[in-house]
C-alpha cells in the first residue's frame, strides 16, 4: 500500500527529535540534518506530484479510530500540492538562511527541532483528508509556533508575543472545533471527499450560519484578519528566519488555505460574502495604513502581511470562480516576495545591528547586492509591472472592476482597493528609499557590509522566482496555478489569461492610479506621519485584548480565592457538594423506583464477613488517622482485603495489580512519613467534624444508591465480545491483558504516557529539594544509627535475582495467564527499591544507573512504534498480530506483537516508579539520621 503522503507529514515530525539529538555533535550537524529531513519529505511527495496536474485526487487512508469516524487519511490535490511545495521549498531555504543568521550563542538544535515540528504540523493541515485530523494538526501548529516565536525565551517581548499568538489562535481553534463538528453532522461525514460534494445540502441546512461563523473564527484568528490581526506584529519578536517562514508560506496562510479548501461548500451565500469579504476588506485597509508608519523593518513587513492576507480573503469573499483563482495566484506570489523581504530585513538587522529605518539609511553603497534583491522583492510587493505581484494584483483589480460594473455601490469597493494599492506602493517605496538611500546611516551598532554568499542565496532564489513568474507566467506558474485552482473550485476552471498586458481598461487604470497615488503619498508622507503619531494608541486592537485578558484573569483569580483557601478539606467539600447536587438531579423526577427488576443474587457468608471487615477497617482508619504510621498499616490491610475480593470474584490480574500497587503505595507513604511528625495535629473543630460526617454520609449513601440502581437493572455487557475474540482476535487467553495491549491499546498508551509525565514532573519538582531527616521521635528517643542493617541488606541482595526472575515470568505469561507488563514492572520496581532501602544510595548507584529518563523514553518509543508498525500493513493503529511457531525441545510457541507493546509498558512503569520513589525518599532527602544532622548543621 502506498504510504508516501503519511511519510511526508511524519518525516519532519520524527526528524525534529533526530535534529535535537544530533545537535550535541555540533551546530552544523543539526542544520544538515534539518535540511536532509526536509529534502527527504520533498522526495516522498514527488512520486504523487504528477497526479494533480492531470486533475486526479489521491486519497490514502489507514484506519485509526474507526468507531469515532477518524482515520489517518491524507489527500493530495492541486491545492494540497501547492501548499506542500511552498512549505517544503521555502522551508529548505529558511533552513539554509538560518544557519548563517543564528549566532553562536543560539541553540541550533532546539531551533531546527521546533522548525521541523511546525513544518510537519503544517503539512498535516494541507494534506489532511479528515476534518478532525486537520484540526489536530491545526492545534499542533499553534503549539509549535508558540515555541518558535518564544525561541529567545529570555526576552519579554518574545514571551508576550508567543502567549498572545497562542491565546488568539488557540481560542479560534476551539471555535473551529465546534464548526467542524457541525459540518460533519450536516454532511454525515468528516471526510473532505464527501463534504466537498455536498455544497447545496450544507448551504441549505439550518445550522449553516452558526457553523460558518465558528469555522471563520478559526480561519480569521490564524490568518490575522480583523479584528484578530493584532497578534501578528507582536510575533515579530521571533528570529527573522521564523518570521520569514511563518508569515509568508505557513502559519498565517493556514487560515486562507481553509477558506480555499472549503470554498466549494461554504461560499455563494450572503453570509459568506459579508463575513469573509467584509473582514478581508477591513484587514486590507488597516494593514496597509499601519504598515506605512512603522519604523521597524519587520513591523512594516508584518502589517503588509496582514494587508495582503486581507486581499486574499477579500478575493475569496467575492466568491466568483475567477476571484478564487486570483486568490490562489496571490497566495503563490505573496509567499515568494514576502519570504525574500523578511530575509532581506534579517540580513540588514544582522549586519547593522538594528532594524530601525530612521537609522539604517544609505545602505546601497555598503550592500548593493542585498539592496538589489530587496528592491526587486519590494517592487513585486507594490505590484510594479514585470514582477509576479503585478499579475495577481491585476487579477484582483479586474475582479473588483467587475464587481463595480455589476453592483450600484461597487464603486466603494473599487475605491477602497485602489487606496489600499496606493498605500502598498507607498510602504514598499519607503522600504526601498529609507533603507538604501535617504542619506547616511545614523549611529549603527555595526558597520554594514554584504553577508556571506549562502545567506543571500535563498533571497536570490526567491527573487528569481518573482522575476520569472512576472515575465514568463505561462511557462512557470501556469500549470501549478491551474492544478491548485481546480483543487479549490472542484469544478471546471473559468477562462483567464496570465499575459503581462491585457490592453487598456479599468484594471489598468486602477493600477496606474495605485502606482501614481503611492508615489504622491510617499512624497507627502510627513503630514501623514504626524497624523499617525496623534492617532497612535487609539486604533490599537491590542487594548481590547489586554482588557479582555485582564478581566478574565481577575475573574479566575476571584474564583480561585473563593475556592482555594489552602484548605484541602474545603476543596473536597466543594467537590463532594457538587457531586451530590449533580447526582441528586439525576434521581429527582426520574419516575422510577430505586430498585430495578433484575433478580438479585444471594449473599453468602464470606461476602458479609468481608464487608463487615471492610467497614471495621474504614472506621479504624478514621479513628486512628492522627497516628500516621498506625493508620497507614490499617490502610495497607484494607488494600489486602480488596485484593482478596478480586480473588473471590475470579479476577487474578486485578488482585496481582492491587498487591503490587499496594506495596509501592505503602513504600511511597512511608518515605513521606519519614519527614513528618508521627502524629497529625487536631485541625478540625467539633462542628466541622459533624459537618464533614454529614457530607461524607450523604456522599457514601448517594454512591451506594447509584450503584444499587445500576446493578439491580438489566444491562448489556460487552464482556461477551472480548471473551469470544480474545483468542482468535488477540492470540491470548488472558482476556484482561489482551484488552490492555490490543483491543484498548490506545488507552493503555495514553495511560503510560500520563505515568511518564507524572514521573518526570515529580522529578522536576524534587531535584533541588533538600529535606533534613529527623534525629529523634516525638518521645525524644534517637533514631537507630544503623541505617542499613547487615542481615536485611544481605537478604535483599539474595532476593533480587529471584524477584527479577518472577518479574520476567509474570511478564512472559501475561498474554495467556495472569500477569503482564504493568504487574511485572511494579514487581521489578519494588525489588530495586528494596536495594535502595536496604543497601543505600551509593551502593545501589554503583551497580544501577540513576538516570532513569532513557528507560521511560525507550518504553514510550517502543509502545508507539509498535502501534505505528500496524499502519505499514494497512491496519488500525496498535492492531496486534500473532502466530505459532514450533521450536525444538520447547514445542509449539506463540509469538505476538503485543509483547513488544507490553515491553514498552514494563519499561515505563519501572522507570517512572523508580524515578518517583528514589528521588522522593532517597536522592533528595536525608537517607539516615547522620545525613539529617549534617544537613541541619549546614
Amino acid at each position: 500500500m502506498n504510504m508516501n503522503l503519511l511519510f511526508v507529514a511524519l518525516i519532519p515530525l520524527m526528524g525534529a527529535a533526530l535534529t535535537a539529538w544530533v545537535s550535541r555533535f555540533g551546530r552544523m550537524g543539526s542544520a544538515w540534518t534539518a535540511g536532509g529531513v526536509t529534502l527527504l519529505a520533498l522526495l516522498c511527495l514527488l512520486p504523487s506530484a504528477a497526479a494533480p496536474f492531470d486533475g486526479e485526487v489521491i486519497v490514502q487512508r489507514w484506519p485509526w479510530i474507526p468507531g469515532a469516524g477518524l482515520d489517518l487519511a491524507f489527500r493530495l490535490d492541486g491545492l494540497g500540492l501547492l501548499f506542500a511545495l511552498m512549505i517544503l521549498g521555502i522551508g529548505l531555504l529558511v533552513i539554509l538562511y538560518a544557519r548563517y543568521y543564528l549566532s553562536e550563542h543560539d541553540c541550533m538544535g532546539r531551533f531546527y527541532a521546533y522548525l521541523l515540528l511546525f513544518m510537519g504540523s503544517m503539512l498535516g493541515i494541507v494534506l489532511a483528508e479528515n476534518l478532525i485530523l486537520l484540526l489536530i494538526f491545526w492545534e499542533m501548529t499553534s503549539l509549535s509556533s508558540f515555541l518558535l516565536i518564544s525561541y529567545w525565551r529570555g526576552r519579554e517581548d518574545a514571551r508576550t508575543g508567543a502567549r498572545m499568538a497562542l491565546t488568539v489562535t488557540g481560542l479560534g481553534g476551539l471555535a473551529m472545533l465546534g464548526g467542524f463538528l457541525l459540518l460533519g453532522e450536516i454532511a454525515g461525514s468528516y471526510d473532505l471527499s464527501v463534504i466537498l460534494t455536498m455544497g447545496d445540502v450544507i448551504r441549505a441546512h439550518p445550522l449553516y450560519t452558526p457553523m460558518l461563523v465558528l469555522i471563520l473564527l478559526g480561519a480569521f484568528t490564524k490568518s490575522a484578519q480583523f479584528p484578530f490581526h493584532f497578534w501578528l506584529p507582536h510575533a515579530m519578536a521571533a528570529p527573522t528566519p521564523v518570521s520569514a517562514y511563518l508569515h509568508s508560506a505557513t502559519l498565517v496562510k493556514a487560515g486562507v488555505f481553509l477558506l480555499a479548501r472549503l470554498f466549494p461548500v461554504l461560499s455563494g451565500t450572503p453570509e459568506w460574502s459579508w463575513l469573509v469579504g467584509g473582514a478581508g476588506l477591513t484587514t486590507l485597509l488597516i494593514g496597509a495604513w499601519f504598515a506605512l508608519f512603522k519604523h521597524d523593518l519587520k513591523g512594516l513587513l508584518a502589517y503588509s502581511t496582514i494587508s495582503h492576507l486581507g486581499l486574499i480573503t477579500l478575493l475569496f469573499g467575492i466568491g466568483t470562480p475567477l476571484a478564487a483563482v486570483a486568490g490562489v495566484f496571490h497566495i503563490i506570489n505573496h509567499a515568494t516576495f514576502k519570504a525574500s523581504l523578511f530575509m532581506a530585513a534579517g540580513i540588514i538587522d544582522h549586519e547593522c545591528g538594528t532594524r530601525d529605518m530612521r537609522r539604517v539609511n544609505g545602505l546601497w553603497r555598503f550592500m548593493p547586492y542585498t539592496g538589489t534583491l530587496a528592491m526587486v522583492a519590494a517592487a513585486s510587493m507594490a505590484g510594479v509591472p514585470l514582477f509576479n505581484g503585478f499579475l495577481s494584483k491585476e487579477m484582483f483589480f479586474a475582479e473588483t472592476a467587475t464587481f463595480f460594473e455589476e453592483h450600484a455601490w461597487g464603486w466603494l469597493l473599487a475605491l477602497a482597493v485602489v487606496i489600499a494599492g496606493m498605500l502598498a506602493v507607498a510602504y514598499s517605496l519607503r522600504f526601498i528609499h529609507d533603507v538604501f538611500f535617504n542619506g547616511e546611516p545614523v549611529d549603527l551598532p555595526r558597520t554594514p557590509h554584504e553577508p556571506p554568499f549562502w545567506m543571500k542565496a535563498p533571497v536570490a532564489v526567491l527573487v528569481a522566482i518573482c522575476l520569472l513568474v512576472g515575465t514568463l507566467p505561462a511557462y512557470t506558474v501556469a500549470p501549478l496555478l491551474q492544478a491548485a485552482s481546480a483543487g479549490v473550485l472542484q469544478a471546471p476552471l473559468p477562462g483567464y489569461d496570465l499575459a503581462i498586458w491585457h490592453g487598456l481598461g479599468l484594471p489598468v487604470l486602477m493600477s496606474i492610479l495605485a502606482l501614481t497615488g503611492g508615489l504622491l503619498i510617499y512624497a507627502a508622507r510627513r503630514p501623514l506621519f504626524a497624523l499617525a503619531a496623534r492617532l497612535e494608541g487609539r486604533l490599537d486592537a491590542r487594548a481590547i485584548y489586554d482588557w479582555a485578558l485582564g478581566r478574565t484573569l481577575d475573574f479566575a483569580g476571584a474564583v480561585t480565592r473563593r475556592l482555594d483557601t489552602g484548605s484541602l478539606q474545603r476543596m473536597l467539600l466543594f467537590f463532594m457538594l457538587s457531586a451530590l447536587t449533580l447526582g441528586a438531579i439525576g434521581f429527582i423526577g426520574g419516575g422510577s423506583s430505586l430498585t430495578g427488576p433484575r433478580v438479585l443474587l444471594p449473599v453468602d457468608g464470606v461476602s458479609i464477613l468481608i464487608a463487615l471487615v471492610l467497614v471495621a477497617v474504614a472506621i479504624g482508619t478514621l479513628i486512628l488517622h492522627r497516628q500516621r504510621l498506625t493508620a497507614l498499616i490499617v490502610m495497607g490491610a484494607l488494600g489486602l482485603l480488596i485484593a482478596l475480593i478480586f480473588v473471590k470474584f475470579s479476577a487474578p490480574d486485578l488482585a496481582l495489580t492491587q498487591l503490587t500497587v499496594e506495596v509501592v503505595t505503602i513504600v511511597l507513604l512511608l518515605l513521606a512519613l519519614y519527614f513528618l511528625p508521627q502524629q497529625s495535629p487536631a485541625e478540625s473543630s467539633r462542628a466541622r467534624r459533624i459537618r464533614d460526617l454529614g457530607v461524607a454520609t450523604l456522599a457514601g449513601g448517594g454512591t451506594a444508591a447509584l450503584t444499587w440502581a445500576i446493578l439491580s437493572r438489566p444491562f448489556d455487557s460487552i464482556s461477551g465480545y472480548f471473551l469470544a475474540n480474545s483468542v482468535p482476535g488477540g492470540g491470548g487467553a488472558n482476556v484482561v491483558n489482551v484488552i490492555l495491549v490490543d483491543f484498548r491499546g490506545f488507552d493503555t498508551l495514553g495511560e503510560i504516557t500520563v505515568l511518564a509525565l507524572a514521573g518526570l514532573g515529580i522529578y522536576a519538582m524534587l531535584r533541588e529539594l533538600r529535606l533534613p531527616g529527623p534525629t529523634h521521635d516525638d518521645a525524644g528517643r534517637p533514631w537507630n544509627w544503623d541505617a542499613h542493617p547487615t542481615i536485611m541488606a544481605a537478604l535483599a541482595r539474595l532476593l533480587l535475582p529471584l524477584a527479577l526472575l518472577v518479574s520476567v515470568f509474570i511478564f512472559l505469561r501475561g498474554h495467556n495467564l495472569p500477569g503482564g507488563g504493568f504487574i511485572a514492572g511494579l514487581v521489578t520496581a519494588v525489588a530495586l527499591i528494596m536495594q535502595y532501602l536496604t543497601n543505600g544510595v551509593e551502593w545501589t548507584h554503583r551497580r544501577l544507573s540513576h538516570d532513569l529518563h532513557p528507560l521511560i523514553g525507550w518504553g514510550l518509543l517502543i509502545g508507539t512504534l509498535t502501534g505505528l508498525a500496524s499502519l505499514i500493513f494497512g491496519y488500525p493503529f496498535l492492531t496486534s498480530t500473532f502466530t505459532h511457531v514450533h521450536w525444538p525441545v520447547v514445542g509449539e510457541f506463540e509469538l505476538a506483537s503485543a509483547i513488544a507493546f507490553d515491553l514498552g509498558v514494563y519499561l515505563v512503569v519501572v522507570g517512572a516508579t523508580l524515578l518517583i520513589l528514589v528521588h522522593l525518599g532517597l536522592m533528595h532527602g536525608a537517607s539516615h539520621p547522620k545525613q539529617g544532622i549534617q544537613q541541619e548543621s549546614r
